[in-house]
C-alpha cells in the first residue's frame, strides 16, 4: 500500500508545493499579508495530509476504525448492492482537522469494488450516503464474513483515492487511501456481526474497535 511510513501523505505534495512556492513569490515581492495567508494555507496542507503510525489492537474477529472522527450513525439500514438485506452500520464523519488517510477495517480479500459519480453535500447528512460521490469495497475474511466500507465525498472534497483493487488480499490498519478535505466513510457489517461503536464516539483509524464479526 502507498504512503506506508511516510509522514506527509504523497497525495499532499502537490498542494504543500504550490502553496509553498506562491509564499515564496508573495514574500519576493513583499506582499506581507498575501505571504501571511499563503503561509498559513501550506502549513495548513501539512497538516491536512499528515499521516501518522497507528498501533493494531490484538483480537479475533475484530473491526476497526477505517477513519479518524466522529461517528454520526449507528443503526439497522437496508442495504440493497451486496447484502440485499437490513444489515448494521456505523458512519463516521472527518472534519478538515480529522486524518484524511484511511485503513482497512479488517483483514481480507477484496471481492469486489465500485465507483459511483454524485453530488457533494455536507457529508454529515444521511443523505450524503446515498447522493454524493462514493467509492466502496467489499472485503471477504478468511472465514467467509463479507464487510462494505464506502468513502464518501464531502462538501468541500472533490477527490477520493483508494489504492485497492479486486483480488487484492489487505491487512487490517495498513493503509488504503484518502480523501480530500472533509468527508466520511460508511461501514457495513454483516447481520450477524455485533457492533459497539457508540453515537458521538470519537475514533483513531486502525486503532479504534468497532465491533467483532462473528
Amino acid at each position: 500500500m502507498q504512503n506506508k511510513n511516510q509522514p506527509i501523505a504523497r497525495e499532499g505534495y502537490p498542494f504543500i508545493a504550490l502553496f509553498a512556492f506562491v509564499t515564496l513569490v508573495f514574500a519576493f515581492l513583499g506582499w506581507v499579508f498575501l505571504t501571511l495567508v499563503l503561509l498559513f494555507l501550506t502549513l495548513f496542507s501539512v497538516y491536512f495530509f499528515r499521516n501518522p503510525e497507528r498501533v493494531v489492537p490484538e483480537g479475533d474477529n475484530l473491526v476497526i476504525a477505517p477513519a479518524d472522527g466522529k461517528v454520526i450513525f449507528v443503526g439497522d439500514v437496508q442495504e440493497d448492492r451486496y447484502f440485499k438485506e437490513r444489515v448494521k452500520k456505523v458512519s463516521i464523519f472527518m472534519s478538515v482537522f480529522n486524518v484524511h488517510v484511511n485503513r482497512v477495517p479488517c483483514d481480507g480479500k477484496v471481492v469486489d469494488m465500485y465507483y459511483n459519480k454524485g453530488q457533494f453535500v455536507n457529508a454529515s447528512y444521511d443523505k450524503a450516503s446515498q447522493s454524493n460521490e462514493q467509492s466502496g469495497i467489499l472485503l471477504e475474511t478468511d472465514g467467509g464474513a463479507q464487510l462494505l466500507f464506502v468513502q464518501i465525498a464531502g462538501l468541500i472534497a472533490r477527490r477520493i483515492v483508494t489504492y485497492p483493487i479486486v483480488g487484492d488480499i489487505l491487512q487490517q490498519g495498513s493503509r488504503y487511501g484518502l480523501i480530500r478535505f472533509g468527508s466520511r466513510v460508511d461501514i457495513y457489517f454483516p447481520k450477524s456481526a455485533t457492533v459497539t461503536a457508540t453515537l458521538g464516539e470519537h475514533t483513531v483509524a486502525g486503532e479504534t474497535i468497532l465491533g467483532t464479526l462473528s
